[in-house]
């Protein structure tokens, strides 16, 4: 038998509404339908390459595709990943790209989710001015001068009055910029200052709107590595502790948080999947299990999370797509296991005219793009199964097939995944059936 943890009742409302020119609102936004939640349920992130842009026919039918699954949630960061210097120079915004993306996701009847980060040039000691634009990678990786946490939350604030419909703000992404050359560590005190900053001007702007961090990303090592904590490790390995000691620091000095926001891979620092790549998904439940503990059951979100290593060219391509799909469920799986309600897949979309594996359309660019791939289908499945609120229950696997399977219940349904590469015989909730190699497979109760 194997025994499925419940997650938190609720789930995130999808409002619509309009954006703002400048200091004047062309419409009145939606209002949400009720408090807000804290859980918005498993959706994905918006990159540099998006749905929102290329031919028309191809972004409707995105927008069809989403809009007919019920939306699902969506994530945009304020700069960078395809937005533009919000604030180029102190007091003059420039918000046209954001807009795009927002407008995207109100079409697509998506859960709009905002992420703070990352900050204008002359916030973190650069030229202020819309051409001086500073988008190397190392410019994203800088956070902004202490001096100038009060100006990243003063910004925050001005987001949040310029989409009244974003009910979900999530603070920086991965600690960027945070890290303590001179004491070997994160720089926890730094980033849980601004924070904190970003906490009131949001809460000021709207009591309701939910806020989140720290947006770690939950580093494994090798349990023999110096760095690696004995407090979270598994066959999987060991949570860098350091790490560990940035969220303790959040979590005892945040002045408030409607959810926690952690990130991370089932595979080591060096690419190793220890003890494979489906044994290694019990990071996420481990992880989960241990944030959980830390904040006395915050909703937890995983705002970003990775099964297959990159190559030296940062690319993934050593799978099949049926071998990407079945180890990418058994982490959403193992996910749910550890008490997540909300996750965002970080949807890889390439350069324009290129597939890639593990999108979830087909390039936009084009009048025949925009069409769901295998990706798309199990991720919107998902979430259309096991939303927030969701109660899971226990489901019986045949004693020699609970080495090769990953099961995830609830009174409707079962997601079954095959681990192995060849087709096996399952015996699953009382139900003998074929699986082929890697495959994915759901069944009605």
């Amino acid at each position: 038998m194997v025994t499925l943890l419940n997650t938190l009742p609720g789930g995130g409302p999808s409002t619509a509404g309009t954006t703002r020119d400048g200091d004047k609102v062309h419409g009145t936004p939606a209002g949400p339908s009720g408090p807000p939640r804290p859980e918005v349920g498993w959706g994905f992130t918006h990159t540099q390459y998006s749905a929102d842009d290329g031919s028309g026919t191809a972004v409707g039918r995105v927008e069809r595709l989403l809009a007919g699954d019920g939306g699902l949630p969506q994530d945009q960061a304020l700069m960078g990943w395809g937005a533009d210097n919000p604030e180029p120079v102190k007091g003059r915004y420039d918000f046209g790209a954001m807009d795009r993306r927002i407008d995207f996701i109100r079409r697509s009847g998506g859960t709009p989710v905002v992420t703070l980060c990352c900050s204008p040039d002359w916030m973190k000691g650069g030229r202020p001015g819309a051409g001086n634009t500073d988008w190397s990678r190392a410019a994203l990786e800088t956070a902004p001068t202490p001096d100038h946490y009060q100006d990243f939350a003063d910004l925050a604030a001005t987001v949040a009055r310029r989409y009244p419909d974003v009910r979900h703000f999530v603070v920086w992404n991965e600690f960027k910029g945070f890290w303590n050359d001179a004491r070997h560590r994160w720089d926890y005190e730094g980033y849980t200052r601004m924070y904190n900053l970003v906490y009131r001007a949001l809460k000021k702007v709207d009591k309701d709107v939910m806020v989140g961090g720290p947006y770690l990303v939950m580093d494994s090592l090798d349990p023999r590595d110096p760095n690696a904590s004995d407090a979270l490790k598994g066959p999987w390995g060991a949570v860098d502790r350091r790490v560990l000691d940035a969220f303790r620091y959040w979590n005892a000095h945040r002045v408030g948080a409607d959810f926690v926001v952690v990130d991370g891979s089932s595979y080591t620092n060096d690419d190793e999947l220890l003890p494979d790549e489906f044994a290694a998904t019990a990071k996420f439940t481990a992880v989960g299990d241990w944030v959980g503990r830390q904040t006395h059951g915050l909703p937890l979100w995983w705002a970003e999370y990775y099964v297959e290593p990159a190559d030296g060219k940062g690319e993934r391509t050593g799978w099949s797509e049926a071998h990407r799909l079945a180890v990418h469920a058994a982490g959403l799986i193992a996910m749910a296991e550890g008490g997540a309600s909300s996750g965002f897949y970080w949807n890889p979309e390439e350069a324009r005219g290129t597939d890639c594996p593990g999108c979830l359309w087909t390039p936009t660019d084009r009048a025949g793009g925009g069409r769901e791939l295998p990706m798309y289908a199990l991720l919107s499945r998902f979430g259309e199964a096991f939303g927030p609120g969701t109660r899971y229950e226990t489901v019986s696997v045949a004693p020699d097939d609970v080495p090769n399977v990953r099961v995830l219940a609830d009174r409707e349904r079962v997601l079954v995944v095959n681990t192995l590469g060849r087709t096996i015989s399952a015996r699953v909730d009382g139900k003998r059936f074929d699986l082929h190699a890697y495959e994915v497979k759901w069944l009605d109760r």
